[in-house]
């Protein structure tokens, strides 16, 4: 990869970066401009304006240190965008251009429509199912009319700044640099972009938990020809059954099926050795595709100046710290989402009653281009609510008879406010700056916020964008169905015939019909907050919270083994005290399988029984340590044996004591090895192994790793169902060696703390690298570093990035 490169080195003394960005303009540092074509399609009709944004005047410092971490500076908000879209582009442009690919609905125009998209922007299951419903948005100007929205309920000015620059920076770095990534080289559809398709693309993350969990359901939802013919003949028609309905909804919601979590703990400084605070985040993302995290550090001098981890694409650290807070987020129990059970007007199946009164539903006529084919257009159908759904997924389906219809309310929809919380964060000097940032902008979506400071101040907060439906309301307006889906699994329907069945609207919330921060889960100042998926019940086990309506998540129910085998290591760390960032490093690589330490020594005991014959598996699990280190043997077995336990054998027959609300760390317990399926499960589990050639006390690293170049890179951690804190979560190819490659699992890890200087004492690690590119040197290098369990030193302060052996300086322009 050529890029523009000026080396600057410090001739004594530390320059103020005010400074340094002044005497850069004046001596018009020269750039080393590399001229080289741009692939076909990526030039296009240079009288197409909207598609060559100016970035004339515009231009960032980027200084890289080690593993090829940037930091920019710019002087305003538009160059610092500028800097970001610019190394970004350099490190992730195939991704990115395929996302924006995605967002714009031209998926089948190039890949074909049976195609499947990686996932990273919505649930369609094909091509042609994404371009219907993004280019549906776009037809829709549904964007270009939040972006016209005034702040709050809109982004704000220097939010579309960034927006603007990170535009311009992408389109910049395209002009002037090869694609070497053979993903894309060459590829007519890596093309410039705009900051409305910016603004697009951070929608699509905003819905992902909502329309965008419903994107096959949307686009396919077609009016009942067939069933209007069936009932003028008297046949009965097709209608959700409840009992399988909520199964089904629990299923969809439940953070133990989901493809992203996380951990992350804040310990007070009652806890710590020096008196301030400690922050953990440990998310769990996909490894691959447009939901990868990316290194940065972001400096307005006297403005901003905060380092941490952005979803691509994005144009702010989502994830991170400054020199007086860190916080990070974890995949929360809300269900941003809502039914509306819609009576529809007699022989008329387009129309539908509230209060009595008949509503025509808004057809939207999309058309998207198709590879070697004909356009394809198809109709979506609109409410009042929502867009009509025929089902959230294969196994949830919601039919659209000559009397019912569903339609999804999604206030994300209305949001496009999470970057601006992000903004806030990074800005923030305090956890109150936190508080005070989620009240004024509630912009998350999807997630927690987890937070500490260096004045010692912990929290958490479930403070999300979900529809305003109290327990109240649920119990006055929920439809038969929904009388079974809103308990178990927060996913209210509720009657659309009745316009006082709409979510209400709290006084002090930035949109309609969502809840206002007066009504989150918040803790704080606790000696620790921690969560790994779970509700908001247990984030701190001494001081549980209560009180918050059932679509944020439930109260005293059972807590995933990962919960619970977090929640007993932090609360054992906050009473151990004298915590300082290594402790911290520790937890993380402690790599301890809670299901191993309940389950382990009783499998190996019934195991005498249950397989006489086979006294080597027994030994190997009676041997194994308990955790999931690349060196640990027995951890495979025990592994690919609890999963085919776990997978078969119900929840309820699994442990002989039953979960207790009054010791919801400690229970279950007891390993029923009784349960039918216990011995069939370590039999099969061995000759799986064995089958495959594999040693059943084979270390663990040797059976599950990543490929970069070559290289068989060994990867530690365990899966959900184990409990382990770092979680993996491998693809199993038996005739490839074992787990050959995470599919998610631990992502960006960041461990701060302050010590009293104007530096964060920062660790961090990005498992999978900086740069999807594989000729780039920044492929695997911290996949490495992943795997022998080593961090990243961060660089906040001026001193220490110029400090950096690795130091190599680039001013990009416009």
């Amino acid at each position: 990869m050529v890029q523009p490169a000026v080396l600057i080195r410090p001739l004594g003394g530390i320059l103020h970066l005010r400074t340094r960005l002044k005497h850069l303009a004046l001596t018009g540092a020269a750039l080393a401009v590399v001229t080289a074509s741009l692939p076909g399609a990526a030039a296009a009709d240079s009288g197409d304006r909207d598609r060559h944004p100016s970035d004339r005047g515009l231009s960032a410092v980027i200084r890289y240190t080690e593993y090829g971490i940037p930091h920019i500076v710019a002087k305003d908000y538009a160059n610092l965008g500028f800097g970001t879209g610019w190394a970004q582009a350099a490190d992730q442009v195939c991704v990115l251009a395929d996302g924006f690919l995605t967002v714009n609905g031209e998926r089948s125009r190039y890949f074909g429509p049976g195609a499947a998209p990686d996932g990273s922007l919505s649930s369609a299951t094909t091509n042609l199912s994404s371009d219907l419903y993004f280019r549906g948005v776009k037809d829709a100007g549904t964007v270009e009319d939040l972006l016209g929205t005034p702040a709050p309920a809109g982004p704000s000015g220097d939010l579309k700044e960034l927006m603007r620059g990170w535009a311009a920076g992408y389109n910049a770095w395209l002009r002037k640099n090869r694609i070497t990534d053979p993903a894309c080289a060459g590829a007519d559809w890596v093309r410039p972009v705009t900051a409305l398709d910016v603004a697009r693309r951070g929608f699509a993350v905003s819905v992902l938990g909502g329309q965008g969990k419903a994107v096959d359901g949307i686009t396919a939802a077609r009016p009942p020809v067939a069933a209007l013919s069936a009932a003028r003949s008297g046949a009965a028609e097709e209608a959700p059954d409840p009992a399988r309905t909520a199964e089904a909804a629990r299923e969809l919601f439940a953070p133990e099926n989901a493809t992203m979590g996380s951990n992350a703990v804040a310990f007070s400084g009652a806890t710590t050795a020096n008196g301030r605070g400690l922050l953990l985040g440990n998310p769990h993302y996909p490894w691959q595709g447009g939901r990868r995290f990316w290194q940065s550090q972001q400096t307005i001098p006297g403005e901003l100046n905060v380092s941490g981890a952005s979803l691509i694409g994005t144009t702010v650290v989502n994830i991170g710290f400054n020199d007086k807070v860190a916080w990070s987020h974890t995949v929360a129990t809300g269900v941003p989402l809502n039914l509306h059970q819609l009576a529809l007007v007699p022989g008329d199946p387009t129309a539908y009653l509230v209060d009595g009164k008949p509503e025509r539903m808004t057809p939207r006529e999309v058309t998207v281009g198709v590879e070697d084919g004909a356009p394809v257009t198809r109709t979506q159908w609109w409410t009042r609510y929502g867009p009509v759904v025929g089902g959230l997924g294969p196994q949830l389906p919601l039919p659209w008879t000559t009397s019912t219809a569903y339609a999804l309310n999604d206030p994300n929809a209305a949001n496009l406010r999470g970057s601006d919380t992000a903004l806030g964060f990074g800005r923030a000097r305090s956890t109150q700056d936190v508080v005070d940032t989620l009240k004024r902008t509630q912009g998350l979506p999807w997630v927690n916020t987890i937070a500490a400071d260096s004045a010692g101040h912990s929290l958490f907060a479930q403070s999300q964008v979900l529809p305003r439906i109290t327990d109240e309301l649920a119990a006055r307006c929920s439809t038969p169905l929904g009388r079974a889906t809103y308990p178990a699994s927060g996913v209210a329907v509720l009657d659309g015939s009745r316009s006082d069945c709409a979510p209400g609207s709290d006084p002090d919330a930035v949109q309609p019909g969502v809840f206002g921060p007066a009504r989150m889960p918040v803790l704080r100042d606790t000696p620790y907050v921690e969560n790994s998926n779970d509700s908001a019940w247990l984030a701190n086990a001494d001081r549980p919270l209560t009180g918050y309506e059932r679509i944020f998540g439930t109260v005293a129910t059972q807590r995933s083994l990962r919960t619970r085998g977090g929640v007993e290591d932090v609360a054992a760390m906050a009473g151990r005290g004298g915590l300082t960032v290594a402790d911290l490093q520790r937890q993380q690589f402690a790599n301890r399988a809670p299901a191993g330490d309940m389950a382990a020594a009783d499998a190996a005991k019934a195991c005498a029984t249950a397989l006489p014959e086979d006294p080597e598996v027994c030994r190997v699990i009676g041997d194994w340590d308990r955790t999931v280190n690349t060196g640990s043997r027995g951890a495979l077995l025990f592994d690919r044996f609890w999963r085919r336990f776990t997978g078969t054998v119900k929840p309820a027959d699994q442990w002989r004591v039953p979960f207790s609300a009054a010791d919801p760390v400690r229970t279950p317990n007891t390993l029923n090895t009784e349960a039918p399926g216990f011995a069939q499960a370590l039999r099969d589990a061995a000759a799986e192994l064995r089958a495959a050639g594999i040693a059943l006390d084979a270390p663990l690293g040797d059976h599950q790793f990543v490929v970069r170049n070559g290289e068989r890179i060994p990867v530690s951690g365990g899966t959900e169902s184990l409990g382990v804190w770092n979680k993996a979560e491998p693809v199993w190819n038996a005739a490839g060696g074992g787990y050959v490659e995470v599919a998610h699992g631990t992502s960006h890890v960041q461990a701060v703390g302050w010590d009293g200087s104007r530096c964060p004492v920062a660790r961090t690690l990005l498992s999978y690298s900086q740069s999807s590119n594989p000729a780039s040197p920044h492929y695997s290098d911290q996949t490495r570093l992943f795997s022998g369990e080593r961090w990243v030193t961060s660089r906040f302060c001026e001193k220490d990035i110029l400090r950096s052996p690795a130091l190599r300086t680039v001013v990009v322009r416009g």
